[in-house]
C-alpha cells in the first residue's frame, strides 16, 4: 500500500478540532463511560512513538472516544482494531475523524465482553498485539486483568490510567500502594511508567492526574508456580484483609480452604513469621507459598 499523505487530516489532538466534533454531532460526555479526551497533540504522539508502533504491528484501541489517538495510529501501524463501547461515538469514527483511513476497523463493543484472543489469531494470524488507550479509570484493573487472565498473546500494553493505578503498578512490598494488581501485574509483565499527564490534558478535566505506563508481557513468568489459580486467590485474600496477619486473614478466607493451622505450617516452611502480613511479602514468596501449599493440603 503506498505511502498516503495526512497533512490535510484535521488532527483531534488539540481543543479547537475536538471541540468542532463534539458541537457538529452535539456530542455530550457520558460519565458513566469515563470519557476524558485527550487535547494535547504532543502527548498523543509521544504516547504512540513510546509505544513502538510500527508498520509491522497490529494495534488494539481500548476506548478510541473521538478518535484523537486512533489518527495517529493509523498513520504509523499496519492495522488498527478500535473498540468503543458508546453508540454516540461510533458515526463520530465511522463517517468523520476516521475516514481517511483504511487501515482501521471501529467495533462497537464492550472490550470485557469482546473474545480478544480470536481477533488476534484472525488479524493478525495468533502473533502478538500490541494494546494501546487512554483507559476509563473506573474499569483499568478490569480490563488489564482480561487480557492477561485470557492469555492474551501480547507483546506490550501501553495505557494512560489514573497516576495512582500506575504507581501501583510498579510498586514493591512494604509500601501503601502495594497490593493485588502490582502483584498480577509484575507476574505478568514489566511495568515502566514513561509519562506523567496533568489533568490539563483533557477534556473533561479529570480531578486526577494520569500517567502512561507500559507493561511488556514475559514470555515467561519471572516465578514458577504450581497453581497460579491459587496463588492469585490467596495474594488476592491477604490483601482484602491487610492489616491482619496471613495467618488470619488466609485462614477467614472463604476463598480458599486452608485452617489458619495449615497457613501457619506453610508461612514456616517458607521461612516466614505466623504474625507477617501479605503486604511485606514478594512475589516468589507468594509463588513459594502456594507451591508449599499445594502439597500439603492438595488443592
Amino acid at each position: 500500500m503506498a505511502e498516503k499523505d495526512y497533512k490535510n487530516v484535521m488532527h483531534l489532538g488539540n481543543p479547537t478540532n475536538t471541540i468542532a466534533v463534539l458541537n457538529r454531532y452535539g456530542f455530550s460526555f457520558q460519565k458513566k463511560f469515563g470519557q476524558n479526551f485527550l487535547i494535547d497533540e504532543n502527548v498523543v504522539e509521544k504516547i504512540v512513538r513510546d509505544a513502538g508502533v510500527t508498520k509491522d504491528d497490529f494495534v488494539l484501541e481500548i476506548g478510541p472516544g473521538i478518535g484523537t489517538m486512533t489518527q495517529i495510529l493509523c498513520e504509523n501501524a499496519r492495522e488498527v482494531v478500535a473498540v468503543e463501547i458508546d453508540d454516540k461515538l461510533i458515526p463520530i469514527l465511522t463517517e468523520d475523524t476516521l475516514s481517511w483511513y483504511d487501515n482501521v476497523t471501529v467495533i462497537h463493543e464492550d472490550i470485557l465482553k469482546l473474545d480478544i484472543v480470536k481477533l488476534a489469531n484472525e488479524r493478525n494470524g495468533g502473533k502478538p498485539i500490541k494494546v494501546v488507550a487512554n483507559l476509563p479509570y473506573y474499569i483499568t484493573t478490569p480490563i488489564i486483568m482480561g487480557l492477561f487472565e485470557s492469555h492474551v498473546p501480547l507483546d506490550s500494553i501501553t495505557i494512560m490510567v489514573q497516576k495512582e493505578v500506575a504507581d501501583r503498578m510498579q510498586v514493591g512490598p512494604g509500601t501503601k500502594d502495594y497490593g493485588a494488581l502490582s502483584l498480577a501485574v509484575q507476574y505478568y509483565a514489566k511495568p515502566q511508567i514513561l509519562l506523567n499527564v496533568p489533568a490539563s490534558c483533557f477534556m473533561p478535566r479529570p480531578n486526577v492526574d494520569s500517567a502512561v505506563i507500559q507493561l511488556t508481557r514475559y514470555e515467561k513468568p519471572p516465578v514458577e508456580v504450581a497453581d497460579e489459580h491459587l496463588m492469585f486467590r490467596l495474594i488476592r485474600a491477604s490483601f482484602n484483609q491487610r492489616r491482619k496477619t496471613m495467618t488470619n486473614s488466609v485462614g477467614n478466607s472463604p476463598e480458599l480452604s486452608v485452617s489458619k493451622e495449615q497457613m501457619a505450617a506453610a508461612l514456616e516452611k517458607c521461612g516466614l513469621s505466623a504474625t507477617v502480613r501479605g503486604e511485606a511479602l514478594t512475589l516468589e514468596q507468594f509463588a513459594e507459598l502456594a507451591n508449599v501449599l499445594s502439597e500439603d493440603t492438595g488443592k
